[in-house]
């Protein structure tokens, strides 16, 4: 990856499945570079799974995954924990310490992958805490605030880094409506500040469409849909409209 540069990632061919279950079938797409894509679709399409490829934590049965200019799949260990430096994550659950104060999560990135002194580890830590709005609760532990005031820790703790890649991973899960625009504001706050290459997977639609640039839908294993907000909203091909209608018929199979 280039040095600096806000990278594109390419998804070429990529198959995986897990046993019998077939979860991706020779998708592509590319989520380009300083621009935000939502990966949308039901529950169980595979929308985590691809971000933990992106991650290099799976390896793709066939296909390739290209980060700027290198493939994380052919990657060395080490190649792909450095091109993991340079990815922050917002986790489904914050994913916090629980036996670290807000701050010391937020620290947390700098004190494992910077040279940088306490000193200045300390001072970026109460930057950022600050720029979510969580300064008087710096020395609370996750389990003493809310589920959104920890999602804002973790927003906190992925950007600390500067990092090129974004990553959110159904960020609103086990919000109330108000909570969940709050975090979507922040999300738009967050890209509004800085440059960076941005993915959020979520299944809330139209709410997801104010946070992002690009949609991309998968279904059955395959990409079902893949342009912008405003050419998915006038889509009308079945999946993709039985999809945004919340409709119980159709060609989408309802797990119950």
């Amino acid at each position: 990856m280039t040095a600096n540069k806000v990278p594109e990632i390419s998804i070429a061919n990529v198959s995986k499945s897990f046993g019998s279950n077939l979860v991706l079938n020779n998708i592509s797409f590319k989520i380009e570079a300083n621009k935000t894509t939502a990966i949308i679709g039901p529950s169980g399409t595979g929308k985590s799974v691809l971000l933990k490829l992106i991650l290099g934590l799976f390896t793709p049965d066939s296909g390739s995954i290209t980060i700027g200019d290198q493939n994380i799949c052919d990657s060395r260990e080490s190649q792909k924990k450095k091109i993991r430096k340079t990815v922050g994550m917002l986790f489904q659950n914050a994913a916090l310490f629980d036996s670290m104060t807000l701050l010391e999560n937020i620290a947390f990135p700098l004190e494992r992958n910077s040279t940088f002194s306490k000193k200045e580890i300390a001072e970026q830590a109460k930057i950022y805490i600050e720029q979510v709005g969580l300064s008087e609760y710096s020395q609370h532990l996750p389990g003493q605030v809310s589920i959104g005031m920890r999602k804002r820790a973790g927003i906190a703790r992925a950007m600390i880094t500067k990092p090129k890649i974004l990553l959110f991973d159904e960020p609103n899960t086990g919000l109330d409506p108000l909570v969940g625009q709050d975090i979507y504001d922040l999300i738009n706050e967050v890209r509004e500040n800085n440059s960076f290459t941005g993915i959020i997977v979520s299944h809330e639609i139209p709410e997801v469409f104010q946070c992002c640039d690009k949609v991309v839908m998968l279904y059955g294993g395959d990409v079902r849909f893949n342009g912008t907000v405003d050419e998915f909203l006038i889509d009308d091909s079945p999946i993709v409209k039985q999809f945004t209608t919340g409709s119980t018929t159709g060609p989408i199979q309802i797990s119950v």
